[in-house]
């Protein structure tokens, strides 16, 4: 089964899936910028597409130093 197919995965999957801390991914989910669901009194689970979709895309701006 691949992530895609899982429709939610504990924190820890996700935090490995994109090379980041668990503490990030629960970081996210208190700002609300995934959700988190609790399966459970300890059990809390994200979705990997709700990470994705919650990335910013880098901007370069230009140093030209004049």
């Amino acid at each position: 089964m691949s992530y895609a197919d899982s429709p939610w995965v504990p924190i820890e999957t996700a935090a490995q899936h994109y090379s980041v801390s668990t503490d990030t991914i629960r970081r996210m989910i208190t700002r609300g910028e995934i959700e988190g669901r609790r399966f459970g009194p300890r059990l809390i689970r994200v979705q990997i597409p709700a990470i994705l979709s919650a990335a910013r895309p880098l901007q370069y701006i230009g140093g030209d130093a004049e």
